[in-house]
């Protein structure tokens, strides 16, 4: 779709005027999962200031002649430091532009979104926020892996899985973690995931526990591993996984063999009906 036929829906839709920031989520990669709202901000931006993962194709729905200023942070390459880009959006509102800062998920889930949100208000710049799909739950439901299932779990934590200093939190409690939830799902985690099945492992999970690790998620190279919290990091290296990537560990990841709606598209049949071994229908409680 291109600029001349992307059009939204009548309504009473808001105005991005000079001088604010609307800090949007992208969503986790497929262009189709952009709100109507990020549509509408796009198409009115003087400047966007956008991060690694957004995809190409979305900046292409921007109005002509909008200024692009890239933002991007990826694990052990040279990026910008948060603090500068926090005020380059200061100084671009001060000078009257319409910014949009665009960012890949939800900027509120692992995104900083937080504190580019609050630097500018504490500057005296105006903010909307536009949430995002996050990849932690797009991108799991794309390879066929629903974070919640009432003969799984009834909670789900989400982790990060590094700090600012790009290591794993010091302050992630895997004990705790591992007996409040039965569905963990990680974001960048693909750095530590020695550190992570240790963590695991070491609070008792078993190692015959599901784990998905689903890479590039929602994306024309969107890649998925099953494997367990044993024989993962054998399986990535085979494998050859590499990041963004979401880890998901859970019983909830078997579910894929039932739920792998991409496959079934391409007329392949359910490897499982039943994966989680209920013995009945699943419309039978």
């Amino acid at each position: 779709m291109t600029e001349s036929t992307l059009s939204l829906p009548s309504g009473d839709w808001p105005e991005l005027t000079p001088g604010w920031v609307w800090l949007c989520g992208a969503g986790p990669g497929d262009p189709g999962l952009l709100t109507l709202h990020a549509v509408n901000a796009l198409r009115q931006a003087d400047v966007i200031v956008y991060d690694a993962l957004v995809a190409p194709q979305i900046l292409d729905w921007a109005r002509a002649g909008t200024d692009m200023i890239y933002a991007g942070k990826r694990g052990g390459k040279p990026s910008a430091k948060q603090v500068d880009i926090s005020l380059r959006l200061v100084d671009l509102a001060r000078a009257g532009k319409r910014v949009l800062r665009l960012k890949g998920g939800d900027p509120f889930v692992f995104g900083r979104g937080g504190e580019e949100a609050q630097t500018l208000i504490q500057h005296g710049v105006p903010v909307r926020i536009i949430p995002g799909i996050s990849a932690g739950i797009g991108g799991l439901a794309y390879a066929g892996i629903p974070v919640t299932h009432r003969d799984v779990n009834q909670s789900v934590t989400f982790v990060t899985g590094h700090d600012q200093r790009g290591e794993t939190p010091d302050s992630l409690d895997w004990d705790a973690l591992s007996r409040a939830s039965g569905v963990l799902v990680i974001y960048m985690g693909m750095k530590h995931a020695p550190v992570i099945r240790s963590g695991l492992l070491g609070a008792g999970r078993s190692e015959d526990e599901p784990v998905a690790i689903v890479s590039q998620a929602t994306t024309p190279n969107q890649k998925v591993l099953e494997t367990t919290l044993g024989a993962m990091l054998d399986d990535i290296a085979a494998t050859k996984m590499e990041p963004p990537a979401i880890i998901c560990v859970g019983r909830n990841v078997l579910m894929r063999q039932v739920l792998d709606w991409q496959a079934l598209e391409r007329g392949e049949t359910p490897r499982n009906l039943d994966p989680l071994g209920r013995g009945k229908p699943a419309e039978e409680r």
